[in-house]
Order: structure tokens, then sequence, then C-alpha cells
């Protein structure tokens, strides 16, 4: 830190530090609480960011820095202001720090203004402002403050109120001791892969570690955001982590259910994979949701309206957390039950509150959808067409058709198509090389659904069905197989796959767009896997040759997904963001 003793001099000191250092500048008249100058001066997701008397800036930013700083001294020194009054969206910090942030922003760089809310920043000009400030400062305490604006603002029931009043402080005490939310998170999968492995054990001691053990990795997953906000550690490796990580413990325990249940002599396979393929589809039906109605414009839906005024009723607010079962219950629930019943409980109890609360979510979004008014951008339509992870066959079948017509929209090709391919899965002769007739229908219908741009109401619809083709596809033809071991190898495939699409999701949260379309190629689209499938279950009828070939695809799919994602999240163009997240 060093003083400059004019706007001049502070240019000057400026130019001096090296081009790939974040600088900060402060008033020496600042008065404020530490935790509002760590707001403004150390968060790292933003260019440039200020509060009253205080500025900074990250490298990306520093050059048009250097030219504010000296408009701005010319202006000060000439004693003009320097932007019309009018206009200037800080009027009230006529500060140095404030002129550079008006300046930064006329450039184009966006300069992030955090919410102090009862925390003082302000740069005094008399003794009776001086007095107020100061009279300001003791009465806020500002590490109260910090605890409570680390705690995620949308929350669970369950995390709420039975998590996050302790966990906050476990996350001050990983502060003070130097760990970082990246350590957490990873003690957090840590833990739950451990509790996998005690549920695999088929023992009721087992199973009574296993429930205790997920409840702690759900602490730790807690505490690793909140450590996060209140340090303010956020970073690109942590987004990939917090993103990703949540999935596999989940997933990584209904396989330990699973392996622990066939040690006791009851196979629940089919029902692991059941409750990951309808929890991932519960998951791409928000996704897509989200992202089609991003930046949507003119929402005169009265679904969201009635929404709206429900979230003023606070009893309401809660029922309809606890209804879509978020992850804090949703773990809750698996944690209790494994320790007190049985695997098979667990997945019957997981299937059907999944799926209630899927009906719900699903009815809400539909309703939104056909009452909106909304004109949808071409960001929106080409986040639809990245989630839909269309290969090169229906990509080449979209190339060579004008999109659906209007008696066949996108989602309803979509939708029979999905029909088609499941129905055949179900209801064929397994082996059947029918199936792969279907196989081939569907790839024809996927390319007809994204031969356009998904710009209308319901186009949303069309990744969820595409989700749910591929994955219920594997999960009944292996399930139909009689093959030993077929389904605990579909599993796998599934969760190489959707972690692909996770991976897509965050990538698109994060404005960085969807993976290289030399990957979605390479694994063929969700069309080029589905028929593969299908192909495979025709072509080695009831013999072992079917798991070999769903693990080795597994295998190559998690392979070069994985290679790619942590290419790309170690990189300097990944967001640097904590994600907030949905109620997952």
């Amino acid at each position: 830190m060093v003083s400059a003793a004019d706007a001049g001099d502070a240019a000057a000191l400026l130019t001096d530090v090296p081009a790939e250092h974040r600088v900060a500048l402060v008033d020496p008249r600042f008065v404020g609480h530490l935790h509002a100058l760590r707001l403004g001066l150390t968060d790292p997701r933003f260019p440039a960011a200020t509060v009253p008397g205080a500025l900074t800036a990250q490298p990306q930013a520093r050059p048009a820095l250097v030219r504010a700083l000296e408009r701005t001294t010319a202006a000060v020194g000439a004693g003009a202001p320097v932007v019309d009054p009018g206009t200037d969206p800080a009027p009230g910090d006529r500060t140095v720090p404030g002129r550079i942030a008006v300046e930064l922003e006329a450039e184009g760089v966006a300069v992030q203004r955090p919410a102090l809310g009862s925390l003082v920043a302000a740069v005094p000009t008399d003794r009776d402002q001086e007095a107020a400030a100061v009279a300001g400062l003791v009465a806020v305490d500002d590490e109260a403050v910090r605890l409570r604006n680390a705690v995620k603002s949308r929350d669970g029931f369950f995390t709420t109120f039975c998590i996050s009043p302790y966990s906050r402080y476990i996350a001050r005490w990983c502060a003070r001791r130097g760990l970082t939310p990246n350590q957490v998170t990873t003690a957090s999968l840590i833990t739950a892969l451990i509790a996998a492995g005690s549920a695999a054990t088929g023992t009721r001691g087992g199973y009574i570690a296993a429930g205790i053990l997920l409840l702690v990795s759900f602490v730790l997953d807690c505490t690793d955001g909140q450590l996060a906000r209140y340090s303010l550690q956020y970073s690109t490796m942590g987004a990939w982590l917090d993103a990703t990580f949540d999935r596999a413990k989940e997933y990584a325990y209904y396989a330990g259910l699973a392996i622990g249940a066939a040690r006791g002599g009851d196979d629940v396979w089919v029902l692991a994979l059941g409750a990951m393929v309808l929890q991932a589809c519960r998951h791409i039906v928000d996704f897509s949701f989200n992202e089609a109605n991003h930046d949507s414009v003119a929402n005169t839906s009265p679904t969201a309206a009635l929404s709206d005024a429900l979230d003023n009723v606070g009893w309401t607010v809660w029922v309809r957390r606890i209804i879509v079962l978020p992850i804090g219950e949703r773990w809750a629930m698996i944690a209790v039950l494994t320790a007190l019943t049985t695997p098979r409980t667990v997945f019957y109890a997981l299937l059907i509150g999944c799926a209630l609360a899927a009906t719900y979510t699903l009815v809400g979004r539909l309703l939104r959808s056909v009452t909106r008014k909304a004109r949808r951008t071409e960001r929106a339509a080409r986040a639809l067409a990245d989630l839909a992870d269309s290969g090169p066959l229906a990509q080449a079948v979209a190339s060579l058709v004008h999109g659906p017509k209007r008696a066949l929209t996108a989602p309803a090709a979509a939708l029979i198509g999905t029909l088609v391919m499941v129905g055949a899965a179900l209801f064929l002769p397994y082996g059947s090389w029918l199936t792969v007739v279907a196989a081939a229908v569907y790839v024809v219908l996927s390319g007809f659904a994204v031969a356009r741009p998904l710009r209308r109401a319901l186009d949303w619809l069309v990744p969820p069905f595409f989700r749910a083709a591929e994955y219920v596809t594997i999960l009944v033809l292996a399930a139909r197989s009689d093959v030993p071991h077929a389904v605990p190898a579909a599993f796998g495939l599934v969760s190489a796959v959707a972690y692909h699409h996770y991976d897509t999701v965050y990538r698109i949260r994060g404005g960085t767009g969807a993976p290289p379309r030399r990957l979605v190629r390479t694994i063929g689209g969700h069309e080029g896997r589905t028929a593969l499938v299908a192909v495979l279950a025709a072509s080695l009828t009831h013999t072992s040759g079917f798991t070999t070939a769903l693990t080795a695809l597994a295998v190559a799919v998690a392979l070069v997904v994985l290679v790619e994602s942590i290419r790309f999240w170690v990189s300097s163009s990944a967001p640097a963001v904590h994600d907030e997240g949905e109620l997952a």
C-alpha cells in the first residue's frame, strides 16, 4: 500500500504497478466497515468494482483505468465535473474513485457496485458527515453482516433452518484457518464417497454410518459456498467443483446403495438407474426453461404474476420449496431412510418424491410458457440448441429439411421421436432389429426438431425430451437384456453422458458457451449414442458382449468429456463464478 499526494501522483504510482496485478484506489478520507471494502475491492468475479470512496480494477480493466485516471486528474485539476451531473449514475460519489468509475463505464467497462445494506462506506467532507459515518460504523456489527451474507439468499427449508444456522460458523472457522472453498468441497466429496462405500457394505451398521456421513457431506457442501461468500474466494476451479460434485456425490451414493442391496440378495440397480434418470431429467427441465427465458422480454404471464404474489405470503414460499424436493430435503430423506430402512425403500421413496416434484415443476413451467407473451433472443435459441446436444446424424437431417411445419413443431417432433424410441425399447421383442428401425426414425425426427432456431414458447421442451429418450432407452434395453451386470454398465454410461450434459449447462451459465462442436461430434450426440445402444442390443442379444460394449462406451465417453472439461475449467477462459444455483 502506498499513499499518493494527489490524483496526479496516484496516476504516476499506478504506472509503476505491473500490468498483471490488480490495483485499488481508496480515498484517504474513507470511513466505513472493513467488509464494505472487502465487497468493493476483493471480489474476483468483476473486472472493476466500486463503493463510495474506493475503486478496484482487474488486469483486463487496467488500460481503461489509466486513461480514466488521466482524464479525471485533468478534470479535477481544472475544477470541472467529470460528467454531466444529470447523467452521473453515482452523483453522490464525487470522490476521485467515484469519478473514475463513471469514466470506466463510459468506456464500456462493467463496474460492479455491491449492495452494502447496513454497512457504511462514506467519504465525509465535514465534521457532521464524519460524525454520522462514525455513528453508523459503531451501530452495525460488520462481522454479523458478513456471516449473514455468507448464507445463500434463496435456499430450501431444510438447508435454511437445519444447516445454515451453524454451518456459517464452520465456514468462518475454516476461513480463520486458511482453508479454501475448494478444500471444503473436496472434503465433502470424499465424505460422500465414504458414505457410498459404507452403504455398499450391505450391513445395518454400514447403512447407519452412510446416512450420517451423507448428512455430514451435505453440511460441508453448504459450508463451501458460505466460505466462498464469507471470504470472497470465487475461482474458476471452484465453479467447476461446486457445479459438478453435487451430482457426482448423489449418483455415487445411489450406486453404493445398489451394491449394498445386491450383497444382501436384492437387485435394485434398475431402481438406482431409474432414480438417476429421473433426477437428471428434472434438472434439464429446469435448466432448459431457465435458459430459454434468461433474457426474454415483455413477460406478461399470469402464472408468473401469481407466483410472485405467493412469494409475498411467507408459508407458501416454504411449502413450494419443499414440494420441489431440493437437494437438502432430498438428501435428508435419503439419509434417514438409509439408516432406518432398506435400499429398495429408499429408491421407492426417491422415485415417488421426485416424480411428484417433477410433475409440479413441469406443470408450472408449461403454464408460464403458454400464457406468457415474450420474444426470445438469439442467445436463448443458441442455448437451447446447445442443450439439445445434437450430433452429426441429427445435424445432417436438419441440413436437408427446412424445419418442422406448423403441424409438427419442434417439441412435437422431439416428443414423437421419444415415444417411438422408448416405446420400441419397451414393447418390441428384446433384440429385435425393429428397435434399430425405431432408432432411425428417432434420428430423423431429432433432425426435424432442431432444423430451425428454437424460439417458440414450448421449444425449451426439446432438450428434456431428448434426455428422456436417450437415458430411458439405455435403462430399458439394459434391464430387458437379462445379461449379468448390464444395468450397472448402463448406470456407468448414463453417468458419463449426464456429466457431459451438466458440464454443458454450467458452461452456458458462466457465459462462455457450450463445449466445442468437435466434442459433441466425437461422442455422437444424443441420437448417435441412442442408435448405437439399439444396434448393440440387437447384435449382442443375451450375451455378455452387451455388458462389455456398454462398459467400453461408458469409459470412452467419460474419458473424452472429462479431458475436455478439465482442460476448460482450469483454463483462463473459464468463468470465475460461484454457482448460487437453483434448488437442485
